[in-house]
This record gives C-alpha cells, sequence and structure tokens, in this order.
C-alpha cells in the first residue's frame, strides 16, 4: 500500500453513515505544551492529493496539506491543558482532546473513526477504532495533519514568551537541547510536571 485510502469511510457509509469523521491526535511524548487532536469531516467528491499520516510529510507538503483541507472539509480541534495531562494522566487528556475536537464539528458525525486501538470514553457519538489508523483511512491521515500544524504553532508561539527552550524546533520534545535548558532554565508554567524528566528536576534536592 502507497498511502491511506477511502476503504474504511466506504465501509461504514455503506452501512448507513452518512458524515464520517477522522480523528487523531498529536503531542503525547513532550514534556511541554498541550496533546492536540483534530477531527476532520472529508468531502469524498473533493478530496486533498497525496493525504499521509503527518510523520511521513515535510514541514512544506505538511503546510500545503493543511491549507488544502481546510480549504475543502469541516474541521475541529480540542486541546487538553498541561494542568489536565498532570491531572488526568496522558492517555486521558488525549482522549479528552479527541472529546473535544468531535464535540465542536458543525456537524455531529455518524461515526468517527479513531486512530489507535482504544476510543475514548467519552464521545457521544458512535466510533470505530483503526490502528495505525493514520497511514490508512484519508480521514484520520488529514486529521494527524491539521492536528501537527495547530500544535507546532501553539509551540512556536509559547516559545516566543519561553526563549532557550528550543520549542519552536522540538515543539517540546525531550531532545537535548529541550534536557538541557530545562537543567539550567528551570520548569516552565508549560511543562508537564507528571512526566519523569520534569518530575525530577522539580524534586531533585527534596
Amino acid at each position: 500500500m502507497n498511502g491511506p485510502d477511502f476503504f474504511h469511510e466506504d465501509a461504514v457509509m455503506s452501512g448507513g453513515a452518512r458524515i464520517v469523521a477522522g480523528v487523531d491526535e498529536v503531542g503525547r511524548g513532550p514534556l511541554a505544551g498541550p496533546v492536540t487532536a483534530a477531527a476532520v469531516i472529508l468531502d469524498p467528491a473533493r478530496l486533498p492529493e497525496g493525504l499521509n499520516d503527518s510523520k511521513k510529510l515535510t514541514p512544506a507538503r505538511r503546510a500545503t496539506l493543511n491549507a488544502a483541507i481546510l480549504a475543502v472539509a469541516e474541521v475541529s480541534i480540542g486541546h487538553a491543558s498541561v494542568e489536565e495531562i498532570d491531572r488526568l494522566n496522558i492517555l486521558r487528556a488525549s482522549h479528552l482532546a479527541m472529546e473535544r475536537a468531535v464535540a465542536g464539528l458543525a456537524r455531529a458525525p455518524d461515526m468517527a473513526l479513531i486512530d489507535g486501538n482504544m476510543a475514548p470514553a467519552g464521545l457521544t457519538v458512535p466510533a470505530r477504532t483503526i490502528v495505525r489508523g493514520d497511514a490508512l483511512s484519508l480521514s484520520i491521515a488529514a486529521a494527524s495533519i491539521v492536528a501537527k500544524i495547530c500544535r507546532d504553532r501553539v509551540m512556536w508561539d509559547l516559545a516566543q514568551h519561553w526563549p532557550g527552550y528550543g520549542w519552536e524546533t522540538n515543539v517540546g520534545y525531550p531532545c537535548k537541547i529541550h534536557r538541557d535548558a530545562l537543567r539550567d532554565l528551570g520548569v516552565t508554567p508549560h511543562h508537564r510536571r507528571s512526566f519523569k524528566p520534569v518530575h525530577n528536576i522539580l524534586y531533585q534536592d527534596k
């Protein structure tokens, strides 16, 4: 297979669903920033060409496809904050972001196609999970692109206010620059205190 297709969407539509949303999240692994999800309802008659798992695309290609998706699809974004990540845990927070993304759609989908093997418990619409869905389903691939672009922009904006951590390029992931800045500059309000590298710095002397 060269990339995702519309097989899963066609399957649920043949079963009676009229509106199908793809849902994906980004940002489980970073030490800082929110976790972000997108829900995307594609128009089968106007599918952007070249959709793929966002991780397989260059930044320039992601930006081009994001604009193409926004031009023809219904899109909603949901975030879960650092505070919610620390309070709930990252899995539940990522599900909360997905729930918010789906709830924010102008039209409630008849089926939500969820990337992964676990559907968020708080969804108010029927859902089907697809492992590696961003590589298999065009709707989920579109959601992965939109979520990635949106979260990257959030982290770029935070980087302007909290320089030194490299968030404009590492978007909060624990690379060497970010780890060194944590050690040298300290923990910001945007760091996830429940994540071990951050927790260890906060409590290493206690």
